[in-house]
Formats: C-alpha cells, sequence, structure tokens
C-alpha cells in the first residue's frame, strides 16, 4: 500500500445530478412498494408527494471504485465494506443536483497480518449555496495491506449491543432479485450478479449490497420509529459483519436507549447477524 499517495489523495468535487425516477429506482431496490396498499410507503416510490430515503445519500455523488487505481498499491481483490454511516444536515430533495466533496480520514493499521482500515468521508452540499445536505463516512477493510503504518483520524469504536432481548423487531424479506434491482442505482460490482465472479470472490453466489442491507435497515427505523417520514431520521451507523443473500428474510432487532435507537440484523434463514452495532439518532 502507497501510504503517502493514499494519504495526498485530493480528486475534485462531484456533481450528481438526479431526478424523481433515480429516487423511486433507489427506493424499489430497498423492496418500497411490495404492499401497493401501504400507503406510508407508497410515499417513497409515487411521484405524488414523492419522499426520498435518507440512505440514498450513500449513492449520490459517489467517487467510484479509486483504490483499484494501482497508484495506490492495494490489493482490491481482498477489499470488504466495514462500516457505513451517515448524518442528515438538510433533507435530500427528491431531485436536483448535489456536490460531493470527499477526503482519507485516516488509515487505522492492524498489522501485517491483520490488514489495515481506511476510513473515508463525503460531504454532499447544494453547489449554489453551499449548504450541506449529509455527511456520509465509510470504513474499507483492506485484508492484505497491513503493517504499512497509518495516518489521521480514526472514528471510535460504536459500543455493543445491550446484552437483552429487543424491544421490537421488524421482518422484511428480500427478492431473489433485489440485486438486479438495487445495482441500477449505481452500484456494479459483478459479484452481486455474476454467479462466476461471486464464486472467485469467495461467495457461494451472488450476494446483495452492503449498502442495499443498510438501505433496508434505514427503511426499517423509519417504519418503526418515525412514522415513515424521513425527517425525523438525523444519523445512522451500522457494522457489516457478513453478507445477505437475495431472498433472504432480514430481521431489524431494536434496543431503545434513552439517547439512541440501537439495532441489528439478522439473516432469519441462516441465523447470522448480517448487519451489527446499528445506531439511529432520530429527531
Amino acid at each position: 500500500m502507497n501510504l503517502n499517495t493514499i494519504h495526498e489523495w485530493q480528486p475534485p468535487a462531484l456533481d450528481h445530478s438526479y431526478d424523481f425516477r433515480d429516487t423511486i429506482l433507489y427506493a424499489l431496490g430497498l423492496g418500497y412498494g411490495a404492499d401497493p396498499l401501504d400507503e406510508s410507503e407508497l410515499r417513497f416510490v409515487y411521484e405524488q408527494g414523492l419522499l426520498t430515503v435518507p440512505s440514498l445519500c450513500a449513492v449520490l455523488a459517489h467517487p467510484g471504485f479509486w483504490l483499484q487505481d494501482p497508484v495506490f498499491g492495494v490489493d482490491w481483490l481482498k477489499i470488504l465494506h466495514a462500516e457505513q454511516a451517515f448524518e442528515i444536515h438538510k433533507p435530500l430533495p427528491t431531485s436536483g443536483t448535489v456536490r460531493g466533496s470527499f477526503r482519507v480520514m485516516g488509515v487505522e493499521d492492524k498489522g501485517a497480518a491483520k490488514g489495515a482500515l481506511l476510513h473515508q468521508e463525503k460531504t454532499l452540499s447544494d453547489p449554489g449555496t453551499g449548504e450541506r445536505f449529509a455527511t456520509v463516512r465509510s470504513t474499507l477493510f483492506l485484508r492484505g495491506d497491513g503493517g504499512g503504518g497509518g495516518f489521521g483520524d480514526v472514528p471510535a469504536n460504536m459500543a455493543d449491543l445491550p446484552d437483552r432481548a429487543p424491544d421490537r423487531s421488524m421482518e422484511i424479506p428480500t427478492l431473489p432479485r433485489q440485486a438486479l434491482i438495487y445495482r441500477l442505482s449505481g452500484d456494479w460490482n459483478p459479484i452481486h450478479v455474476d454467479p462466476k465472479m461471486a464464486r472467485k470472490a469467495g461467495f457461494e453466489r451472488p450476494i446483495l449490497h452492503g449498502l442495499c442491507t443498510t438501505g433496508i435497515a434505514c427503511r426499517a427505523v423509519l417504519g418503526a420509529y418515525c412514522d415513515n417520514e424521513p425527517a425525523r431520521l438525523r444519523s445512522m451507523f451500522v457494522r457489516f459483519s457478513k453478507p445477505v443473500y437475495p431472498g433472504e428474510t432480514l430481521r431489524v432487532e431494536f434496543f431503545e436507549e434513552s439517547e439512541a435507537l440501537r439495532f441489528r440484523v439478522i439473516a432469519t434463514q441462516r441465523n447470522a447477524i448480517v448487519l451489527d452495532r446499528g445506531h439511529a439518532r432520530l429527531g
């Protein structure tokens, strides 16, 4: 890993224009509209009174898979998505143009045999006024690049979930073709659609996008605690623990605390925790 090159990486700001069809397509990729009589969810997939799912901020003005460039010296085939978080400063419009600005917050070296964590941040703002819509943070696990040192700011680890039964749960089924829909929002990685590529990456079959699972968790938080009013969700964090296979049912288990809502997501068929240490702040 070329640590100095990563440290100095500063891409130009990226403007991303989208319209109501993109907003609806993203929501369809999360399974909204499964019940055509559920009017509270219909608002995310119908242009009349359309609302934006807050987690859309993760896919807007995305810088792409920049670590694939050989100049960074990263073993990109061994990269895993470790964590994802966002903070909403102002509700995202259902259409318009946003500007994405990027920075690498830091690299956390775990040791030669343990890899490294790369923390990056994206800020979405209005190109005209500079007003911020969202701050999006993601952590990548560089499994093949430990031992090279680190730099910068390293976010504190999110605390474990309470050791007790959840206060509430919600089950959301996914479709066998869910990844085929979600990928149309911009993530074209073939491991989500091509069985051969998925097996090459070490999976038995194509897996669901991690950001799709994140969006489904966001959907559950909105439905269970926000009356499907997206402005009430201020921030969210998840840690990826295991992949989801399209067609599985996801159970979101909630733990109510005084200052935040904690949660995890379980693939029920395998009883596997796929998202852990979830944290949501509501307003």
